[in-house]
């Protein structure tokens, strides 16, 4: 099995049109700026009332199928679809067949909704992977989306944001032009129960003391140090590295850790503009760094999610992606860009319209 044969063909973005601030968020809880601070992050994009893991879904797909179309692939030739969201719509009713009937993808495909904490969309990734890889689908469709709730007044309210990621997999023996060969994951999982939250309520519930060590530490740092001994790399023969972003205190803690240095990690810390977007996150911050990355570029990726689990990999850029990327429309930073920033009176209002 050559896993180097396997990888990214193209890719897509989407956030919210509008940010808020986090100062503004202090004011609305009566507190000072202290917290906000500490987490490093500077605003958080707000869904409108009409956004949900759906839509932003679908927008994203529609980018990153717009770019595979352009470079020659087919709609047919997409065979999987795995979305994956700790904020689905329905309880009862998959967001997948939503998103494939508006992407106009052939009814003859696998399907599933997957949920894992903020790591789903990074196991969606991995499964769509393992289907093109063993040949079950020519193409294979992987989506993180979520539209994130907090708790009024809970720490969670500063960063839980809204986004969606869309990645199309593909395989080199069957002619596809890559853009990311995939070179090697790996996952960790154990239960740890640092964040959750049951059926029927509103907002998550989280245990402080667990989220740190106990839980995104251990498990970024396992599924890291695992797919570095499996492929013999040291941090500084990688070019690019991305860790999950519940804030961005985490992951610059987590890269010195490891031995990554801030320039690696820098182009993947858009969480300071856009706030934590859950299953979207590590996903969201590959594609910031795919925007960016020149050829032959090793780019170090790993997600984590609460319950606990971490998905690690390990990407290599070809010569396709400098090409194909002089013709990219709306990548992550345009569209950060080009957010409207909403005043306190209007943040109230749409945080009370997306609670109902």
């Amino acid at each position: 099995m050559n896993k180097n044969q396997v990888g990214i063909v193209a890719y897509g973005a989407a956030i919210p049109k509008q940010k808020v601030l986090t100062s503004t968020i202090a004011q609305s809880q009566g507190k000072d700026a202290s917290l906000m601070k500490s987490l490093g992050v500077l605003s958080k994009t707000i869904p409108s009332i009409d956004e949900d893991s759906i839509t932003l879904s679908t927008a994203a797909g529609k980018i990153a199928l717009d770019r595979f179309l352009a470079n020659g692939g087919k709609t047919e030739d997409i065979g999987t679809l795995f979305i994956g969201s700790e904020s689905h719509p329905y309880a009862v009713k998959p967001s997948g067949t939503i998103v494939k009937e508006a992407l106009g993808l052939s009814n003859y495909l696998s399907m599933a909704d997957l949920q894992f904490a903020c790591k789903a969309g990074s196991q969606s990734l991995q499964i769509a992977a393992a289907y093109v890889q063993a040949n079950m689908a020519k193409n294979a469709m992987a989506i993180g989306a979520d539209t994130a709730q907090a708790r009024p007044g809970d720490a969670l309210e500063y960063t839980a944001a809204a986004g969606a990621a869309a990645f199309i997999l593909g395989n080199e023996s069957n002619g596809d032009q890559l853009i990311a060969r995939l070179l090697a994951t790996k996952s960790v999982a154990t239960d740890t129960p640092d964040f959750w939250r049951k059926p029927k309520e509103s907002y998550p519930q989280h245990f402080g003391r667990f989220t740190g060590e106990p839980a995104y530490f251990k498990h970024v740092s396992m599924a890291s140090l695992a797919l570095l001994e499996e492929t013999g790399l040291k941090p500084e023969e990688i070019d690019f590295c991305v860790f999950h972003t519940p804030n961005a205190k985490f992951p610059v803690a987590i890269a010195k850790q490891l031995g990554f240095t801030a320039e690696q990690l820098m182009p993947a810390l858009v969480v300071k503009e856009i706030g934590n977007t859950y299953a979207a996150a590590s996903l969201l911050a590959l594609t910031a760094v795919l925007d960016v990355a020149p050829a032959n570029a090793k780019i170090f990726v790993c997600s984590y999610g609460s319950g606990a689990g971490a998905d690690a990999f390990l990407f290599e850029t070809t010569l396709n992606i400098e090409k194909q990327r002089a013709r990219f429309k709306k990548t992550l930073a345009e569209q950060i860009s080009a957010m409207k920033t909403i005043d306190l009176q209007q943040y109230q209002k749409m945080r009370s319209s997306n609670e109902h």
